[in-house]
């Protein structure tokens, strides 16, 4: 009679066992499972942002190039495009609107590549030779001669990064866009002495941006 209960015990701890074993194998089965799923689901939703950030890049840049066909002037098709392609990058590394690149463009030159101003300023962002030197030397691009800034590529990159510098060094971006155009020593000379800001640049710039938004928006 012992003998048996003994046998008994023995087998059901067997049997415990057993049915924990099996218990414990259909939780990481299914614990295996669910993390699939929610890997499968987390691929799924970067996909999706994916496809969503490629179809908003697309809808930007052909916005920009509407804009650039609307309102070029001596660009050939091949050159819209490129240049589309330029202001879309050139405002993303920069964290720009590229309707403000754009705005300053129409201030600037109205999107005449050839365009330079009575103090010698060359192009569609209206650079400055001594400033284009300057920012192509410490960025790594190349001025070839003194027509390289006539390239509408070469030039958004040089007046891109030179509006940039500028808004870092005065913490505003209407202030660098006033520096943009009378220059940064001057600037800084009217803001020492208390002077008013000229703000007619400015303001044209901010009107043409207006203006785009509106109308491309």
């Amino acid at each position: 009679m012992v003998l048996g209960i003994k046998i008994i015990r023995r087998a059901g701890l067997t049997i415990s066992k057993s049915v924990t074993f099996i218990l414990i194998f259909i939780y990481l089965l299914q614990t295996a499972g669910l993390i699939y799923l929610l890997y499968e689901r987390g691929e799924k939703a970067k996909l999706i942002q994916q496809q969503e950030q490629r179809i908003k890049e697309l809808e930007d840049r052909v916005k920009i190039l509407k804009i650039i066909e609307d309102f070029k002037v001596g660009l050939s098709k091949e050159e819209a495009v490129k240049l589309s392609g330029v202001i879309y990058s050139e405002s993303k590394k920069y964290g720009y609107d590229p309707l403000l690149i754009m705005a300053l463009i129409l201030t600037e030159s109205s999107f005449k590549k050839d365009e330079e101003s009575m103090l010698g300023a060359q192009g569609l962002m209206q650079v400055k030779p001594s400033v284009g030197q300057d920012l192509a030397r410490r960025s790594g691009l190349e001025l070839k001669d003194s027509l390289s800034l006539f390239d509408p590529a070469l030039n958004i990159q040089l007046g891109a990064l030179h509006l940039f510098e500028l808004i870092l060094k005065f913490k505003d971006v209407k202030k660098a866009l006033i520096a943009y155009n009378v220059g940064e020593d001057a600037l800084r000379t009217k803001i020492k002495s208390g002077d008013k800001l000229p703000t007619y640049f400015l303001a044209k710039v901010l009107k043409k941006y207006k203006e785009l938004k509106a109308k491309y928006g």
